[in-house]
Formats: structure tokens, sequence, C-alpha cells
């Protein structure tokens, strides 16, 4: 008779367990904003705190000033930092660093576009499989080992030097470096060199999302397009373009803030001259002015704002 009693126990613990999980199962799908609530609150927690606690109490700093005879942080609030941001050699690293983010962008747009549509509408099986691997290939290298490749191979004494004494077109190489402002000794030690080498590190974070809004481009468009008359120009301008821009502007989100935020490509290859991430490194590490270096941080964030504010009231996310 115990054991009989003790198996109903359980029994009867087992269902009304059951009962109570069906019980809550029931209440989550009546209340689906709960249940949405429970499974973000954890990663919405760490989000909150880890990531964005952090960069407000870093963004905070920009608030203070650094004592010009202590050399020590004033903590009173004060926009002296930020008139100090904006005085002509910390403005001409914001606009030298904006300048290079929005060339690299539409150097990558234009070199991504063809390739991403050739992917999108002619490879097929095999050949698609190569194309993902040749565009992926790169991200799959040491981000350094990359950067220090082609540091030789834009040197002087790198290969491509010897392909333009090669295609005895030595004078146009010299005659480009001569240029102010883009040139230097060497590609190597030239803002062309830090071009070239943004554009080959970012250029597959623009090819996916390229590839991925044409791939949803129905081919039956181009064609009706086609049908109507339309000349091959016109139906880029009207029909591929506007439904490849959600494509467009989410691999220019990752080209154009990466480029603003990097401080290795510019600090191995190019010139002595700063970037933003380079000033917000030699800020807060060697001249331990945290002030200056949050508000210098500041500046890439409120540019990306305001681009994906336009960019959205253009509609550029409508398709996504």
């Amino acid at each position: 008779m115990a054991l009989v009693s003790q198996g109903g126990e359980r029994h009867a613990a087992a269902v009304s367990g059951t009962r109570g999980h069906g019980r809550l199962s029931d209440r989550l799908w009546r209340h689906p904003t709960l249940f949405l609530a429970l499974l973000l609150c954890l990663p919405l927690l760490w989000l909150g705190v880890v990531y964005l606690g952090s960069l407000a109490i870093f963004l905070a700093q920009s608030l203070f000033a650094i004592d010009d005879f202590s050399g020590l942080v004033t903590y009173e609030p004060t926009l002296a930092t930020y008139r100090q941001l904006f005085s002509d050699a910390n403005f001409d690293i914001i606009l030298r660093t904006v300048t290079m983010a929005a060339s690299v962008t539409l150097a990558s747009i234009v070199i991504a576009f063809p390739v991403a549509y050739y992917a999108a509408r002619y490879a097929k099986g095999a050949w698609k499989a190569v194309f993902y691997l040749g565009v992926m290939l790169p991200l799959w290298s040491s981000y350094l080992v990359k950067i220090y490749a082609w540091k030789l191979i834009l040197a002087k004494e790198g290969i491509l030097t010897w392909l333009f004494a090669k295609l005895h077109l030595l004078w146009l190489l010299d005659a480009w470096l001569s240029i102010p402002v883009i040139g230097g000794n060497s590609l190597s030690v030239s803002y062309t060199g830090t071009f070239l080498v943004f554009v080959y590190v970012w250029l597959p974070f623009m090819i996916l999302p390229i590839q991925a809004a044409l791939e949803r481009v129905s081919g039956s468009l181009v064609e009706a397009s086609a049908d109507l008359g339309a000349h091959p120009r016109q139906t880029f301008r009207h029909v591929l373009l506007p439904l490849a821009l959600p494509g467009i502007v989410a691999g220019s989100i990752f080209t154009f803030s990466l480029t603003l935020g990097d401080y290795i490509i510019p600090q191995i290859i190019g010139s002595s001259r700063l970037f933003i991430g380079q000033a917000v490194y030699a800020q807060q590490g060697t001249a331990g002015n945290i002030p200056l270096a949050a508000a210098f941080t500041l500046v890439p964030i409120v540019i990306m704002g305001v681009y994906l504010w336009a960019a959205r009231r253009m509609g550029a996310f409508d398709a996504l």
C-alpha cells in the first residue's frame, strides 16, 4: 500500500508540474509582449550596462577639461573641450577622416556593384560558391597580417613599383606621388596607399549586402523594363539602383563607420597626419587627455547618427 501511495503522489506531482508548465505556456502565448520581454531582458541588460553604460560614462568625460597648469582633469562641467575639439588642428583631423571615409565608401560602391550584380544574376552553383569563397577568404586571415602585407606591396621596393617599372610606367607613379596631399615618398607613406588598403579591407562588407539586395530583384522587372523600350542606363537608374539602395546603404554603414574609427591602417600605412581613431588613441594614451579623447569619440557617433537619419528619410530602410 505504501508503494502505491508513493507512486500516486509522484504521479500527482508530475501532473501538477505539467499543468503548471502548461499554464505558464498559455500565459506567455496570450501575452506575447511578456514573452518577448523575458527573452530580451538579459541581452538588453548586458547591452545597457556593459556597452551603453560604459560608453555613456566615457562620453560624459567630454564635459570635463584638462587643467593647463597641473595637467589633471578638472571635474567641473564645461564646454572648453569641445572648443578645443574645433580648433584648426583638431578640425583638420575630423575633416581628413570624414573625407577618407566618404572616398572609401564611394569607391567601394563603384567596385562592389558590378561584382555583386554578376554574382546575383549570373553566378550559379559552383561559381556562386567560388564567389562567396573569394569574397570571404580575405576576412579569414589576420587583420594585421593583411595590412603589413600591403605595406610591403606598396613600399618603394615593393612589387607594385616593380610592376610599374616593368611596364615602363614608373614616370606615371612618380607623377602621382608628386601630387600634394595624396602623394608622398612612396605609396606606403601616402594617403593613396591608405585609401587602397581601406578599400581592400572593407570591400567585402560592401559586396555582400549589395549582392543580397540584388538577389531579391526579380529578373522579370529587368525584362519588363527592356520590353518597354528602356535603355540599359535607364533600367539601372530607375529599376536596379532604387531596389539595390537598401543593400548599398547597409554596406556604406559598414565601410563608412569602420573607416571613421580605424586607427591601425593609418598608423601603419600613410603619412604622419592623424585620423580620428589615432587621435583618440593618442589622447587617452600618450597625452592622457581623456576629455578630448571622449570628445573625438563623439564625432563618429554624431556623423553616423545624421547619416542614418538621412538614409531613413530617403526610404533606404523600407525594403530591409
